[in-house]
């Protein structure tokens, strides 16, 4: 592993405070390090901060876990073919996978980098059974077409929520729009617990299912079978996973949650920055906020096509780097990767527009975290290295 050094501005770094840090000592000396109260907190308080009963929510240890669940709960078979986007982190493909099912990419829209709905018209058959529109970098899907696409084929829409937090689309937020929406609280992500996911459904009968599969199909959780009402038994209804999340987690999530908007409100000040500072530069900025949505500003993503910049994007990586500054790539496209075009036969080519942006991205830092002072070295090394080419 490289070792940076103390003026290294680490990628997605997240804002721990004290709250935190409170709340995880607290886990600690109650003993309460699994499944429990805070678990229970942290839903009920998400699902409040989304408008929705908190039945409707259930806490996992990772949105591959959150997906994977809410395609068993959806109902999907093997062979069932489930549309999503080249243009996103494997684990969406992934969970389509381990949950038997087939996975069929649609491309992307150039401008929003979302999946466009009029690829996923054109991918449906008699075998699809499902969509997972992913809101890539926050900012939200064209879901008036894809839910009426959903509507018109009888297809579940299961919400990849990975980077959309705070996102809404006319009124209605990211998670809420699908049959099921699944979020991230990985280390980089907008709310952090570490590792951790949720997944919001339409009732609370799925709620229940979920929350079985993700702790081995088991009819009762650690916290109902040890709890201070006395010893509950517990039945095994499905053949489930170990995929609930802990209190540990959790402890961290609550205070996470709790300054939601003021981290948004502060990564939203510098999307502008950087919106402002690069206008002049030869690369491909963000598209503008679409009317009638608020994008979560989870990644400020440039492209950095050769023939406009004069500098490759993998160069451009190796320069930032060297300048002590970490940066992302999100993401190659799906098909760039080994596995997939061995196991489908997928080419980059079969989905332009998502390879062309896969090739050119680069996520600059986008943190909380970051001081004014961070936020001008970013810029003027952006500035420098495409300066001198």
């Amino acid at each position: 592993m490289a070792e940076y050094g103390q003026n290294f501005l680490v990628f997605g770094s997240p804002f721990i405070g004290e709250e935190e840090v409170a709340e995880v000592a607290h886990c600690i000396r109650t003993g309460w390090l699994g499944t429990g109260p805070k678990v229970a907190r942290f839903e009920r308080e998400f699902a409040a901060y989304k408008d929705i009963p908190p039945e409707r929510a259930a806490a996992v240890n990772s949105c591959t876990a959150a997906l994977h669940v809410s395609m068993i709960a959806a109902g999907l078979q093997p062979g069932d073919e489930v549309i999503t986007t080249p243009l996103t982190f494997c684990a969406t493909v992934n969970a389509i996978i381990h949950a038997g099912a087939t996975p069929v990419l649609a491309d992307v829209n150039p401008v929003t980098m979302n999946i466009d709905p009029a690829m996923i018209e054109d991918r449906i058959t008699s075998r699809t059974r499902a969509v997972i529109p992913v809101h890539f970098a926050g900012r939200p899907c064209d879901m008036d077409a894809i839910c009426a696409i959903a509507e018109k084929h009888s297809l579940k829409i299961i919400e990849d929520c990975a980077h959309a937090i705070e996102t809404e689309y006319r009124g209605q937020k990211a998670g809420t729009m699908g049959d099921f929406g699944c979020f991230s609280f990985y280390v980089t992500k907008n709310i952090v617990t570490g590792e951790g996911g949720m997944v919001l459904a339409r009732n609370e009968a799925e709620v229940s299912r979920v929350k079985m599969l993700a702790l081995h199909g088991m009819t009762k959780d650690a916290w109902h079978r040890f709890g201070d009402e006395g010893h509950k038994h517990y039945f095994v209804a499905e053949c489930g996973f170990k995929y609930n999340m802990m209190d540990i987690q959790a402890a961290i999530g609550i205070h996470q949650l709790a300054r939601v908007e003021s981290n948004w409100l502060r990564r939203r000040e510098i999307w502008k920055q950087y919106q402002l500072a690069f206008a002049d530069l030869p690369v491909i900025r963000p598209a503008p906020d679409q009317a009638e949505t608020r994008h979560g500003h989870h990644l400020y993503t440039l492209l950095i096509d050769e023939s406009r910049s004069g500098i490759s994007r993998d160069a451009f990586l190796d320069a930032m780097t060297a300048a002590e500054i970490g940066v992302g790539v999100h993401y190659l496209s799906i098909p760039e990767h080994p596995y997939y075009q061995n196991r489908f036969g997928w080419k980059p080519e079969q989905w332009p527009h998502a390879m062309r942006i896969g090739r050119q991205t680069v996520s600059l830092p986008l943190s909380a975290k970051l001081t004014d002072s961070d936020v001008e070295r970013v810029v003027s090394v952006v500035r420098e290295i495409l300066s001198l080419h």
